[in-house]
């Protein structure tokens, strides 16, 4: 399904840059897509939330809560939970640390996730697909289902693929190639080359 336009142009003005940048995979790249410039904003969560409900819906997934690893899962799920709270299956959503917690709880995921949840683990940009599957791990380790990885950018470097490899359906709500279209039509003199 290919991504929404308002969403695509969101993205391709806030948060693709240019440059030399070392992504957390350790992969080196000239285009960086800084995603919380746009999930973080106003706009982009007004469009992210519904979106990625209708997304969930569409594939009838069914979840009960929705999270991933902070930070880049958090406002996306919140946004998408929000969205849901109108409708008769509201989603709970939860954030998984990167590390467990050393003191109160010793958590590694907050929030009202429950043993036996379906759950949709949320992802910012997919490169390699590790911060999807940390997440899954922690969350089946915490005793929910996971149903898959909804993510708002595939970078379409591999990522998809080893998380579809290990046994996880993927959503995506934009591509890089998207968002890479976008800047060449509109600068094509000052879009990047490649990812």
């Amino acid at each position: 399904m290919p991504g929404d336009q308002t969403l695509i142009r969101l993205l391709a003005e806030r948060s693709a840059k240019r440059g030399q940048f070392t992504l957390a995979s350790g992969q080196r790249s000239n285009f960086y897509i800084d995603a919380r410039l746009t999930t973080m904003s106003p706009e982009g969560l007004s469009i992210i939330g519904p979106l990625g409900l209708r997304y969930l819906t569409d594939a009838r997934w069914d979840p009960d809560a929705i999270g991933g690893l902070t930070l880049g899962a958090d406002p996306i799920s919140y946004a998408i939970s929000y969205a849901s709270s109108a409708t008769s299956h509201p989603l709970r959503a939860f954030t998984v640390r990167k590390q467990l917690k050393t003191h109160g709880t010793q958590k590694l995921v907050e929030g009202p996730l429950m043993p036996g949840d379906r759950v949709a683990v949320i992802e910012d940009v997919i490169t390699t697909g590790n911060s999807a599957l940390q997440a899954a791990e922690a969350i089946q380790q915490a005793g929910g289902a996971v149903a898959g990885v909804l993510a708002l950018v595939d970078r379409e470097q591999g990522g998809r693929t080893a998380l579809e490899q290990a046994g996880f359906a993927v959503l995506t709500l934009v591509t890089a190639s998207e968002i890479l279209r976008y800047l060449e039509l509109t600068d094509p003199g000052n879009s990047p080359s490649g990812q």
